[in-house]
């Protein structure tokens, strides 16, 4: 516990609360792989495929999550996992692990920002696509730099439009699909005919194991809860 003693003293500021947390790890998986990513898993698993990708995705994170938070509340650390695995694997390990997660977010913030660069090209397709990575990146920037506080607060906001926008989705698209509302290109209400339109797994059972790799990339950042506990007040009660 020596390091957690080193934090209180006056390094870190434990100024997250539960709130914030919360809306962390939801909006932390709700990003470029759900929005972008699940076209391609469903054109290569089928419907039925690209649920139970998910749901074993599903499963595997909360196996990791489970886990993490063991070693949160016990030991709450900033800055990566590196520490527990350095602490109970061995230094080498902690090494290899703190390079590849950082590598996991260099090569996910850069596809992060050129996505939403091309998102917003569909409301101002005048605008080059790297103005838009540059000005996100500083918002990014801006509110890691000034304080946990501003941080905690802005990603409690900008989580909450996704986690609605999300919701917003859900509700609209199964109107569409049970016909509630009306589809846009005029065709009648699909059901759930799709999910078994071209028959369960319509190209196999490998499909779904490789494309994994897309569905734990859509969970990606969920594990963010368990960096953000050595700078939350209360990391046991959370």
């Amino acid at each position: 516990m020596q390091s957690t003693t080193q934090q209180q003293g006056g390094q870190l500021k434990r100024t997250m609360k539960t709130r914030h947390l919360i809306m962390l790890s939801l909006g932390g998986v709700i990003g470029t792989g759900l929005f972008f990513n699940t076209g391609y898993i469903i054109s290569t698993t089928g419907a039925a495929g690209t649920l139970l990708a998910y749901l074993i995705g599903a499963l595997v994170v909360w196996l990791v999550m489970q886990c993490l938070g063991e070693l949160s509340v016990a030991m709450p650390e900033t800055g990566a996992f590196h520490v527990y695995a350095a602490r109970y694997l061995g230094p080498a390990t902690g090494y290899t692990v703190a390079w590849l997660y950082w590598l996991t977010w260099t090569v996910a913030l850069g596809s992060s920002f050129t996505a939403a660069g091309f998102c917003m090209q569909y409301w101002f397709p005048q605008v080059p696509v790297w103005i838009w990575c540059v000005v996100f990146c500083a918002v990014i920037f801006g509110l890691n730099i000034i304080s946990t506080r501003f941080f905690a607060e802005g990603e409690f906001w900008f989580s909450l439009v996704k986690v609605i926008t999300i919701i917003a989705f859900i509700i609209l698209g199964g109107a569409a699909i049970f016909g509630i509302i009306p589809m846009q290109d005029g065709s009648p209400a699909p059901g759930l005919h799709n999910i078994t339109a071209e028959g369960w797994f319509p190209h196999g059972g490998l499909p779904i194991l490789m494309t994994m790799v897309a569905v734990n990339f859509a969970f990606s950042g969920t594990e963010l809860i368990g960096i953000a506990a050595g700078e939350t007040e209360n990391p046991h009660k959370v």
